[in-house]
C-alpha cells in the first residue's frame, strides 16, 4: 500500500496519521501475513515496543487491526474494510502447525453464527490448524 493509501485508510477508521502509526500501517500492509508484536519490532527497528504497542492498541480500538490468536500468541493484521463499525474484511486463517506461521485466507469469510439470546458477540476469530502446502511439499501453480 502507498504512503496515501495508508493515510486515507487510517483517517476512514478515525485515526490520525502519526509518524509511528504510520510505519506500523506499513508494515502490516505489506506483509503477506499476520505479524507478532516480536516480529513488529524486528522489523521496525526505528519505533521502540511501546509506541508499536500503542500504535496496535489505537488501530484495535477503531476496528482497523485484526487481532488474531493463534498457538503462539497474538498476531496482527490490517482490516481492509472502509468503515471504523462495519468489518466486511472477516475471514479465516490458517495457522501450520510444522513451520508456525499463520496466512490469511482472504477469500474464505468467517460463517455468521446466531448467539443465543443475551449475548453480545464483539469478535471472533476463526484459525484452522493443519500443514501448510509449503510445509507439506504439495505445489501450488
Amino acid at each position: 500500500m502507498s504512503k496515501n493509501e495508508l493515510v486515507k485508510l487510517l483517517e476512514e477508521h478515525g485515526v490520525k496519521a502519526t509518524v509511528n502509526r504510520l510505519l506500523v500501517a506499513e508494515a502490516l500492509g505489506n506483509s503477506d501475513r499476520p505479524l507478532s508484536m516480536t516480529e513488529l519490532e524486528t522489523e521496525l527497528e526505528s519505533v521502540d515496543k511501546s509506541g508499536i504497542f500503542r500504535s496496535l492498541m489505537t488501530f484495535k480500538d477503531h476496528h482497523l487491526v485484526h487481532a488474531i490468536e493463534d498457538v503462539d500468541g497474538t498476531r496482527y493484521e490490517l482490516c481492509h474494510s472502509h468503515d471504523a463499525v462495519h468489518d466486511d474484511d472477516a475471514h479465516v486463517h490458517f495457522y501450520c502447525e510444522k513451520c508456525h506461521r499463520t496466512f490469511c485466507l482472504d477469500d474464505i469469510h468467517i460463517p455468521p453464527v446466531e448467539l443465543p439470546q443475551g449475548y453480545d458477540g464483539r469478535t471472533s476469530n476463526y484459525v484452522i490448524k493443519g500443514i501448510c502446502p509449503a510445509c507439506s511439499g504439495y505445489s501450488i501453480a
